[in-house]
C-alpha cells in the first residue's frame, strides 16, 4: 500500500497577545534585504543632487539653530561653541525624525504589497530604521568637519558611541512599531505624527543644555530615551564625562517601549490586510 507523504499546514487566526516569531523573520531574511536596498535605491531616484541632499538638509538646519539660538537668542550651551553644540544634536535627530516618520507610516506606504503576499508584517516598519542608516552615514561628515574645525580630538569615549547609536535606531524603532500599527486604522495618525515631531525637538537637549533643566526634574526628563541619545553622543565625541545617570532610565524606556511595540503590533497584526 502507497503512503502518502503530503504535508498539511494549517493556518489558524491569531488571537490575544503573541510571541514574536524570530524564525519566521529569519526565513524571509531574503526579501528582509531586498526590500531595504529598494528603500535606498528609490530614497532620492530622480533627484539632481542626490545623496548630497543627506548633508544639504541637517547642515541647513544647524545654520538656522545656530543664527536663531545661538546669535540671537544666546542659548547658554555650557562653553561649547552653538555650532558645534547644535551640530552633534541635530545629526542623530535627523535620523531619529526621518526613521519614525517613515516607520509610522510604513505599512500605509506599503499596503499594495501588504494585501498581495504574506510575509512577516513586522519588517515593514524596521525597514525605514535600517535605510535612513544610509542618510545619517553620509551626515557623519558634517561631524567630522565641525569636529576638525573646532579641533576636538578623539578620547576613549569613542567606544561607546556604537552603544547610542543603537539607541538611536531602538527610539524610532519603538514608536514606529505602535503608530504604524494605529496608522494603518486610524489615518489621523499620519497628520499628528508631524506635529508630534515638532514638538520632541523640544523634549531633549537638541537646541539647549540639560544643565538648565533643574535638579529635581533631571531625572523624570531622563526618561525620555531621546534625552539619552543626545547626551550620549555629544559625551562620545566631545570627550567629557558619560552623565551615565540620566542615560540609564532613558536606555531602560527605550527597551520597554520597544518590547511592548513589538507586542502591540503583533497583537494588531490580525487586522491589517481588512482594514487598508
Amino acid at each position: 500500500m502507497e503512503q502518502n507523504n503530503t504535508q498539511v499546514t494549517v493556518i489558524k487566526p491569531i488571537s490575544g497577545w503573541q510571541s514574536l516569531d524570530f524564525r519566521e523573520i529569519k526565513e524571509y531574511r531574503d526579501l528582509f534585504y531586498f526590500l531595504v536596498w529598494r528603500d535606498i535605491k528609490v530614497l532620492y531616484a530622480q533627484t539632481i543632487m542626490g545623496f548630497s541632499w543627506a548633508i544639504i538638509s541637517p547642515l541647513i538646519q544647524i545654520i538656522v539653530f545656530t543664527l536663531i539660538f545661538g546669535k540671537l537668542a544666546k542659548v547658554p550651551t555650557d562653553g561649547i561653541p552653538y555650532f558645534l553644540f547644535s551640530t552633534l544634536a541635530i545629526i542623530p535627530w535627523t535620523y531619529m525624525s526621518s526613521a519614525m516618520d517613515a516607520s509610522s507610516n510604513s505599512l500605509v506606504a506599503q499596503k499594495a504589497l501588504l494585501g498581495k503576499i504574506y510575509l512577516p508584517r513586522l519588517i515593514f516598519p524596521i525597514i525605514p530604521i535600517l535605510s535612513k542608516l544610509v542618510d545619517f552615514f553620509i551626515s557623519i561628515v558634517i561631524v567630522i568637519a565641525v569636529l576638525v574645525f573646532y579641533d576636538v580630538s578623539p578620547t576613549w569615549n569613542l567606544i561607546y558611541l556604537p552603544l547610542f547609536v543603537l539607541m538611536m535606531m531602538a527610539v524610532p524603532a519603538a514608536i514606529g512599531l505602535f503608530l504604524s500599527s494605529m496608522a494603518i486604522r486610524y489615518r489621523d495618525v499620519k497628520f499628528a505624527l508631524g506635529f508630534i515631531v515638532k514638538l520632541l525637538i523640544y523634549s531633549a537637549p537638541i537646541l539647549y543644555s540639560a544643565q538648565q533643566i533643574p535638579d529635581v526634574y533631571r531625572f523624570f526628563y531622563s526618561l525620555n530615551p531621546i534625552v539619552g541619545v543626545i547626551e550620549g553622543f555629544r559625551a562620545c565625541l566631545l570627550g567629557t564625562e558619560i552623565p551615565w545617570l540620566y542615560i540609564v532610565p532613558g536606555m531602560f524606556t527605550c527597551v520597554i517601549g520597544l518590547v511592548l511595540g513589538a507586542l502591540y503590533f503583533k497583537r494588531m497584526e490580525k487586522v491589517f490586510v481588512d482594514v487598508i
